[in-house]
């Protein structure tokens, strides 16, 4: 993408025309992904702009037919589909195991799909915020999403503290909208010593603020804080390196930038070093149990657990609900978060530098300029007397992006299945209604 200088927010000044965008796309080596993902239709009948990935992915091609492998060796199989299906399920979780650990830069021992995200966070914290003495507190981001600001001011209630003086939240500084890496170190030195767990975001769902995981990991342990990530924004948006990083837990969802569907499971990371720990506290159920005594039932009355993240697992994996990310995490094999990550910076970036010369005296991008500091998501403020009026603009000419309060737009050019004629298409509509 040829850049002509730097605009006002930091972002490339680049060309405007549909020419230019059509020319980007086809110099583009992904663009046959695109072809992978059923899009869903505008108000015209053509596929819609879809810049809603950072919400709900698009559905692969491939999902149907993983779901209906499944349902055919029920209806064939039935019980012995345990161990003679296509896909046996009572391995079924292993499967995942290497893709999962490449997606997120684990080792595979580290890697679990289960639950929801927000049963992972409280398994995990039932294991590792184990709050003592002057060290009880949990430090986290102030704008958490509302789940995770949820389940953590219940399990600091939990154990008998108030959230008020137990939660330390980190802020931006007046006038900003992202949080200062230098700040972020900068609490953790000022309240390491009575931190029990530092809870952060690997992206922020509002802003779309990536951090920098592997010096937030760091400062966290020297302080001898356990350290946790939710990396709901981040896992399939950005090359992760989990094991590297060394935090001890991260919890992400698979329905966002991993397209297997609403609702769909979750996955979980356990570093190593904790994963052989049987004395760690944790809440059991049978699949998390050695797999060399899980089938002795009533005859093993004490939970052992499987090394590795799998010592988490409390049910047999739900086959149905797992068959649609395997459809996605293939692709993802496929493409290379190396390759989907060098593509997300260019497609943001181009669309953030459309934004920069068409529409910065009506739009604000609080995104970071910086792509070191950002995913595939630009948060946008409108700078309009009634911001939702623009939304719904938007959705009425086949934009297909969220809204939230008070008068941010947020929008996901996903490298999986969207182009930079979206990008092109999406600023043209916004230049139009926010004037």
């Amino acid at each position: 993408m040829s850049e002509q200088g730097q605009g006002r927010g930091g972002f490339p000044i680049i060309e405007t025309d549909e020419g230019f965008a059509q020319r980007l796309d086809e110099r583009d080596p992904l663009r046959e992904m695109r072809n992978e993902f059923l899009l869903p239709p505008g108000p015209d009948g053509e596929p819609a702009v879809y810049l809603c990935g950072n919400s709900l992915g698009l559905q692969p091609r491939g999902t149907a037919a993983a779901i209906e492998q499944e349902l055919e060796d029920w209806s064939k199989l039935a019980v012995d589909a345990h161990f003679d299906g296509a896909n046996p399920w009572y391995s079924y979780h292993e499967a995942f195991r290497e893709p999962g650990a490449r997606l997120v830069g684990a080792e595979p021992r580290e890697v679990v799909m289960m639950n929801s995200l927000t049963a992972n966070l409280h398994l995990m914290m039932v294991s590792f915020y184990r709050p003592e003495g002057d060290r009880y507190k949990i430090l986290m981001e102030a704008d958490a999403f509302p789940s995770d600001n949820y389940a953590v001011r219940s399990q600091v209630r939990f154990h008998g503290y108030e959230p008020d003086d137990a939660i330390v939240l980190v802020r931006p500084r007046e006038g900003e909208e992202c949080l200062r890496h230098e700040d972020i170190l900068e609490s953790i030195d000022k309240h390491g010593r009575e931190t029990a767990l530092v809870l952060f975001p690997g992206v922020g769902y509002y802003n779309g603020q990536a951090y920098d995981l592997a010096a937030i990991a760091a400062a966290a342990r020297k302080q001898g804080c356990r350290v946790g990530f939710d990396l709901a924004h981040a896992a399939g948006n950005l090359p992760l390196s989990l094991h590297d990083d060394g935090a001890d837990f991260a919890v992400w969802c698979s329905y966002k930038y991993l397209n297997a569907g609403p609702g769909a499971v979750a996955g979980c990371f356990v570093h190593a070093r904790n994963g052989g720990d049987k004395t760690l506290p944790r809440f059991a159920g049978w699949w998390g149990n050695d797999p060399k005594t899980r089938f002795r039932m009533h005859l093993e009355e004490e939970f052992v657990p499987v090394e590795g993240a799998d010592g988490w697992q409390l049910s047999n994996p739900p086959v149905l609900a797992l068959a649609p990310l395997r459809a996605s995490l293939a692709l993802f094999d496929r493409a290379g978060m190396t390759s989907l990550r060098a593509k997300s910076v260019s497609l943001t970036g181009y669309m953030a530098g459309m934004l920069e010369k068409l529409c910065a005296d009506r739009v604000d991008v609080i995104t970071p300029a910086d792509s070191r500091q950002r995913g595939c998501q630009l948060s946008l403020k409108v700078r309009h007397e009634r911001p939702r009026e623009v939304f719904e603009t938007l959705q009425r000419e086949g934009v297909v992006g969220d809204y939230r309060e008070p008068g941010v737009i947020r929008v996901a050019p996903v490298p999986l299945y969207n182009s930079f004629h979206d990008a092109w298409r999406f600023v043209q509509v916004l230049d139009r209604a926010t004037r």
